[in-house]
């Protein structure tokens, strides 16, 4: 694994010899009284001409010293941790005893497959959370997109009793901050206890409202 700091360090001290090597040149070709380049006006070995030095400052600027370089400069870096939430479509119980625990791995699966560093997954019959964190190189859109997608097309593989499943066209996608991520996973956790008295429309309304989320009730289930 590249370790950033220690490829700066690398890179400078490439860097610095070719540096003082042209200031030390362009100062003595200035200082020539006839604008003549004598052999030890480019190093300290006799002999050593113009067009020799030039080829070895060339070879010093090599594109595999500016990659690395370029590959020693900062990363994008962050970490930002999403509860996502779902519904099969039309809120069928799809999700049986028998496939949930499937379903739920598969997805895990997906979301590890994708970069996340952290997956856990939950739901009932008809619904699923999971918390994960967004990878640095795709969008929430892109994400949850990747994980029906590929979920949808597992299950009907499945078993032909699951040809017609499908997910619902929306979702809800909401941060998680560090000190709440504990609470958030212990309430996916209760999932199956939480609905013995809740519905899924129930409990998405107010998750919605308790993330400020405006929404229209008409445009919120499919």
């Amino acid at each position: 694994m590249f370790h950033e700091t220690g490829g700066v360090a690398q890179a400078q001290a490439d860097i610095a010899p070719l540096a003082l090597t042209c200031g030390i040149s362009h100062k003595r070709h200035n200082s020539s009284a006839k604008g003549a380049v004598s052999s030890l006006a480019w190093g300290n070995a006799p002999g050593l001409e113009k067009n020799e030095i030039s080829s070895a400052l060339k070879a010093r600027f090599a594109p595999a010293l500016i990659q690395y370089i370029i590959d020693a400069m900062p990363q994008s870096l962050g970490r930002v941790v999403l509860h996502i939430i779902f519904s099969t479509k039309d809120r069928e119980p799809w999700l049986d005893s028998n496939v949930r625990p499937r379903m739920h791995a598969y997805l895990a699966t997906i979301c590890r497959d994708v970069g996340t560093e952290f997956v856990h997954v939950g739901g009932v019959a008809d619904h699923v959370h999971i918390v994960t964190m967004l990878p640095r190189t795709l969008s929430q859109a892109q994400l949850i997109e990747q994980i029906k997608k590929t979920s949808s097309k597992w299950i009907k593989a499945v078993d032909t009793r699951y040809r017609t499943f499908g997910w619902q066209h929306g979702y809800g996608a909401f941060s998680v901050s560090p000190n709440q991520l504990d609470a958030v996973l212990q309430y996916i956790d209760g999932q199956k206890e939480h609905h013995r008295t809740r519905t899924f429309q129930e409990e998405y309304r107010e998750l919605l409202r308790k993330h400020g989320v405006d929404f229209e009730e008409r445009y919120v289930w499919d």
